[in-house]
């Protein structure tokens, strides 16, 4: 007993000083998502901040493919020792769980929440082709047309993948679904007509909603968006109690240690409360979070249980 109490003493000895120590060389923070994309853009502004609090540079690696997975798996299988960090959204962390049968890794297991850094609605944008003004027209068209229109996604998995989905089970119509690497070339081929419909983060489309090349029709929050307050909830348009919003977090390979978690955790939580933070991050459509590992760690619990719930009764499958 006294050899296991020494022990034990001599590894909380050695956690904290390793803890005093944290961070003392540079870290890695993954985004599997390609640069310029919304997780790209809050990932290496929380970057900057971490690296000016500690004094060592992170370094953002955009490690894309397989709707996140790619990265998300490299970083799940990281040594957990705080100097591997990863921006997990929707998809890989909440609902690729449900959509692929060899996930090569285990959400739960082998990453630790760490903060839910920013969370926000989608817009759902059209072609001016589409011929529709709003909701109740876009779903009356696609009932009569079925598999006519096409919708893009950044992956499968994605919000912006399941929440058409969502739609499309509650409505009752049928969209061909296009899955893309990001919301830069979705766009693009939105703008272009390639694809005639998607969700995506209010300011990845709005601008081009304002110039008159595309057609905003609903955003998918409980209430409406503060960036477009003249655009109807989806709730408003008969989808009672329609909600799905995006979000990013700070997760981590696990386990780490709790030490080193709580400081990683207090300064990301510190960093998206800085006024600079907060006014970048809104106008990229989000509302700045910062919450506790334990909240985090509910959240995904939560979001987890919704979406493999929304996966099972559309049938959505990873294309």
């Amino acid at each position: 007993m006294k050899k296991l109490l020494l022990a034990l003493f001599a590894a909380a000895v050695s956690c904290c000083g390793f803890a005093q120590d944290y961070p003392a060389k540079p870290l890695r923070l993954i985004v599997p998502f390609p640069a310029g994309s919304t997780p790209d853009i809050v990932g290496r502004t929380l970057g900057q901040k971490l690296s000016a609090a500690w004094h060592q540079p992170v370094v953002v690696d955009n490690k894309t493919g397989a709707a996140g997975n790619i990265g998300t798996a490299e970083a799940a299988h990281a040594r957990p020792d705080g100097y591997t960090l990863l921006i997990g959204i929707n998809g890989p962390i909440a609902v690729n769980q449900a959509l692929y049968k060899d996930l090569p890794y285990d959400p739960q297991k082998d990453l630790q929440p760490l903060s839910l850094l920013a969370s926000g609605p989608q817009l759902l944008a059209v072609h001016p082709s589409v011929p529709a003004k709003d909701l109740h027209e876009l779903v009356a068209y696609a009932r009569a047309n079925p598999d006519k229109l096409s919708y893009g996604s950044v992956g499968a998995g994605s919000a912006s993948h399941l929440t058409m989905e969502l739609l499309k089970s509650e409505a009752g119509i049928a969209l061909v679904h296009v899955p893309y690497r990001g919301f830069p070339p979705l766009v693009q081929d939105l703008l272009a007509g390639n694809v005639q419909a998607a969700f995506a983060i209010v300011p990845a489309v709005l601008p081009q909603v304002k110039a008159g090349r595309l057609k905003a029709l609903a955003v998918t929050s409980a209430r409406r968006s503060a960036l477009a307050p003249d655009i109807a909830t989806v709730a408003e348009q008969g989808f009672a109690q329609f909600d799905a919003t995006a979000w990013i977090g700070l997760l981590a390979p696990a386990p780490l240690p709790p030490a080193v978690a709580g400081r990683i955790a207090g300064e990301a939580q510190r960093a998206m409360q800085l006024p600079e933070v907060r006014e970048l991050l809104g106008h990229q459509g989000f509302d700045v979070v910062g919450s506790s590992p334990d909240e985090f760690a509910a959240f995904i619990r939560r979001e987890t249980e919704k979406w493999t719930a929304v996966v099972r009764k559309t049938g959505a499958r990873a294309d």
